[in-house]
């Protein structure tokens, strides 16, 4: 990284209270070592186009032209990316004259590739507002990508160096473990020292039965979650108010006093009681027609 850039992280990183070589290998994993690229003359954030999230984002009336254009599609995957910087802008533009705000959302944009179709939710006015900002440099494509994490809710993540919670929430559960390795060994690279874990928590980015058992107990106790095995923001969202509501550190972790909590606040099954009758009843009388049967050599 250049030094302008590696003082843009650091200027972000003590904005939020971030490890600044944790912010910068995020950065190298996101942008894959390259910050610009140079569109007609001129320096440009690194984008990617999505078709299907162009094809998301499209009016109804436009999917079709979109369609018959080769620029949108309903399903990932259904066409490679081109791997040049031009033509990915090439896509953009052709995508601006069907429908200009979409083809902003369409794109992931900067060093830390976010999607422009999450601008209203981190609180831009538009998606092309989200793009222009991180056209103006370095500044701009870390603060978008700033607010992003923050949004998400990531920076506790960024500090612990967490990179499997980190990649889960910032790059989705489908590729966490090779997000994470990736993650680490850039911080390595830029001289940072791992910290040490406790082996016995759950927390962002664990799979397994544990975390299924942890998402029973908290529906059980209120909090609606699906039951799928995975530490995903949804899970940790619901850990952070179960902590915050009982006055613990409400870090999203579940550590041994958050789960000794939980236990203690889950109803306790009613005891199963095997109850013997002290005093068995008497067999019934026979009636008069058995003992007349009875007499006679008859088996009623």
């Amino acid at each position: 990284m250049t030094p302008t850039v590696e003082q843009a992280i650091q200027r972000t990183a003590a904005k939020f209270g971030w490890p600044a070589r944790a912010l910068g290998a995020v950065i190298e994993v996101e942008s894959g070592g390259h910050v610009f690229t140079t569109i007609s003359g001129r320096q440009m954030p690194l984008i990617l186009f999505e078709p299907h999230v162009f094809y998301r984002c499209l009016p109804d009336n436009l999917k079709q032209e979109a369609v018959a254009a080769g620029l949108a599609y309903r399903k990932w995957g259904t066409k490679p990316y081109p791997k040049a910087q031009e033509d990915r802008y090439r896509q953009m533009e052709r995508a601006k004259d069907i429908h200009e705000e979409a083809a902003y959302m369409a794109c992931s944009w900067g060093v830390g590739q976010v999607l422009g179709e999450n601008a209203a939710w981190l609180g831009y006015a538009s998606a092309r507002q989200l793009a222009e900002t991180t056209m103006k440099g370095i500044d701009g494509q870390i603060a978008v990508m700033a607010r992003f994490i923050q949004k998400r809710g990531l920076g506790d993540e960024l500090v612990r160096r967490d990179w499997r919670g980190f990649a889960r929430a910032y790059n989705g559960a489908g590729q966490v473990e090779h997000y994470a390795s990736l993650m680490a060994a850039a911080y390595r690279r830029l001289g940072g020292v791992e910290l040490e874990r406790e082996d016995d928590t759950l927390r962002m980015g664990v799979r397994g039965p544990a975390v299924s058992d942890l998402q029973t107990d908290l529906r059980r106790l209120g909090f609606p979650l699906a039951v799928d095995g995975d530490f995903g923001p949804a899970t940790k969202a619901a850990v952070i108010a179960f902590q915050s509501q009982q006055k613990l550190i409400a870090d999203g972790i579940v550590g041994p006093k958050t789960q000794g909590r939980i236990e203690a606040l889950l109803p306790k099954p009613a005891p199963s009681i095997s109850v013997i009758d002290a005093h068995p009843a008497k067999p019934a009388a026979p009636s008069f027609w058995s003992r007349i049967l009875t007499l006679l050599g008859i088996r009623p």
